[in-house]
């Protein structure tokens, strides 16, 4: 019985291991792969006494929309102007219909806190505040699943603040 117990463990960490490594291929793919978007960011405090410095992020196309009975799983739908800046186009349900020229960002969205589009915060090197005010924009990459992962930031020069 324990040479069954010492197998299952091994089988379940070899999974557990094999899911890890896929995920990173599958973030390392989108970062090499991925389309830039830049996302207009709405203000927000940008300091936690429990985190140290990092910048909450909301995207000014979430707020653009009513979360009111949205499904909570869906695709934003964007267009992009010739900066790689995102209009906001419709929310849906499923990757298609989609049009020529239109981008899917995958979202997410809880009852009381709006839409989710993308992360959330983003961390930075204490006392770097300063430099990251400017932020207006936050580059993500997106692929054409709609999966996306938050790269940096830019300001209204679309210049990215490193």
């Amino acid at each position: 019985m324990k040479k069954y117990k010492q197998l299952f463990i091994i089988l379940n960490l070899l999974l557990l291991l094999s899911y890890f490594a896929w995920a990173v291929i599958q973030k390392e793919t989108l970062l090499k792969k991925g389309q830039l978007v830049l996302l207009e960011l709405a203000p927000v405090d940008p300091r936690s006494l429990m985190q140290g410095d990092y910048m909450q992020l909301r995207y000014k196309i979430s707020e653009d929309f009513d979360a009111k009975g949205m499904p909570k799983r869906g695709y934003c739908v964007v267009r992009l102007d010739k900066n790689g800046i995102a209009d906001g186009l419709r929310f849906q349900k499923h990757r298609s219909p989609l049009n020529p020229g239109e981008q899917l960002i995958e979202y997410a969205s809880s009852d009381n806190r709006g839409i989710h589009i993308g992360a959330e915060s983003f961390f930075f090197q204490e006392g770097q505040s300063k430099k990251y005010e400017k932020a207006k924009y936050g580059g993500i990459k997106i692929d054409s699943n709609g999966n996306s992962l938050l790269i940096c930031l830019f300001d209204e020069h679309l210049l990215k603040l490193e």
